[in-house]
Parts: C-alpha cells; structure tokens; sequence
C-alpha cells in the first residue's frame, strides 16, 4: 500500500491512538448537519488502495490422519493471522520424532511452503494447492509423516500430502471475515451517549476513550468497525448530532 502524506495539522495532533502511525494516518472530517437543514452525506475515508475484502478463512483447529502403504500422515490445520502466527502454529504442532513435518500457509496475497527434506515440490507445494484448492485464506496447514519402510515415488507423495491435506480442509467449519479498520472519533461530552449508540448500531468493537486530547470537554473514542461500514456509521453521526465530529483513521 502506497504511503499517504499526513497534513501538516495531523502531524501536530498528539498520538491517541496506540496502534495508528499518525505519520501514516488518514483524517477524514464527517460534519453533522445543522438542526435545521438536511444532514450532508458523509464523505468515506479515502485512501489510496480499495478496502480489504472479505476473506473466508476456518473457524478453528482442524486435523485428518491417513495411512498411505504403511506410512501414517497427518494433517493439522487452523486459521492464522500473519507469518509469526503460522512459524508458532507450525512450533506448536510439529513432532520432532516424525519423519518429516512439511506445511504450507497462504495469508492473502503472500505464501509459504516447506516440503521438509522430502523431494522438491512433493509435499509443500501440493498441501498450498490444496489451499488454493479450498477457497480459504489466512490458513496454516502442517502434514505430518511417519515413514513406514515403502517409498511412495514422487507422484505418490505429490497425492499423498496434497490428498490429506484435501481432506482435512473439505469439511472444516469456516466464517466469513469482514476485515476491520481502527478509526477514532472527537467527540463532546454531550455527545457520548448518542455517539455510542451509533456505534452499538452498527456493530463497533474494542471501544476506548482517551480524555487526554487537549481540548476541554472533548473525548476520543476509538473503534473497530467494518470498513463497508464506515461510510454509513457518519451519515448516522451526521444525522443525530449538530455539529462537527472528526473522525480519524
């Protein structure tokens, strides 16, 4: 994602938000309309890449056992949020004694695959295939093998790890995820409880105040919110307050 030049005025704002680079950040302003005239539609944060999309990914840990001519393979899959997730997955899971533990993750547009000693391409690469194959994403898969005294060839073990890791994925309970943005709000004292009505509505989490903005009678509150969600969450604020709400991402 391309950076974006923060304003001079965002640059001078004190760092509220614990996880937002403000070097980096995005302020958008959302202004409610007059009591006596129509509410204004509120403008989307913009920026310069579309919105994350939707993601299918599990819905928690999942595992498969096979034994193909007398070696036994395992399967064990779950859902992972980045690479540091997956190597702790994989740390978690592998078995020392096996022997091999090859695996594969695919997090978006980025991937990883180990065939673990065993022939290039014949283990790693056919369990991301079956990734692929699946149609989730933001997903880990470790296959472990016990060696039972028959080679399997290369085309074997090309089935074998892509074929268990095929199973353990085929009837795995899966979500839909709605990726969130962390967006804050500056908003008056008098204005709380209407503002966090708006939020409750349109389903916000991980909401924090921070009192300290160096504007008397101002709160910020922060969020998480869908980012499909934005654009409606301020023409709600918009339509149930009276005067300027920043909002910050």
């Amino acid at each position: 994602m391309a950076a974006v030049r923060a304003s001079p005025r965002l640059r001078c704002l004190p760092l509220l938000l614990s996880q937002r680079d403000a070097a980096a950040a995005v302020r958008r302003s959302f202004s409610c309309a007059s009591a006596t005239s129509s509410p204004a539609p509120a403008r989307a944060m913009a920026s310069s890449s579309a919105a994350p999309s939707p993601y299918t990914t599990l819905v928690g840990r999942v595992s498969c056992e096979r034994e193909i001519k007398r070696s036994k393979f395992i399967a064990i899959a779950a859902p992972v949020p980045n690479e540091r997730a997956a190597m702790a997955f994989l740390d978690e899971v592998k078995d020392p004694r096996a022997t091999h533990n090859c695996w594969a993750y695919k997090l978006g547009d980025q991937f990883r695959y180990n065939d673990d000693g065993e022939p290039s391409s014949t283990a790693g690469k056919p369990i991301y295939s079956a990734i692929i194959s699946s149609g989730v994403d933001m997903v880990m898969v470790v296959v472990i093998r016990y060696f039972g005294g028959i080679k399997l060839g290369t085309g074997g073990l090309v089935r074998a790890y892509g074929g268990v890791a095929s199973e353990c994925l085929k009837d795995a309970p899966t979500h839909l995820v709605k990726p969130k943005a962390r967006v804050g709000m500056e908003v008056p004292f008098d204005l709380l409880g209407t503002v966090y009505h708006q939020l409750q509505h349109f389903q916000a989490e991980d909401i924090k105040q921070d009192y300290d903005t160096g504007k008397d009678g101002t709160v910020m509150v922060m969020f998480r919110v869908e980012y499909e969600k934005i654009e409606d969450l301020g023409n709600a604020v918009n339509s149930a307050c009276s005067r300027k709400i920043e909002l910050y991402r």
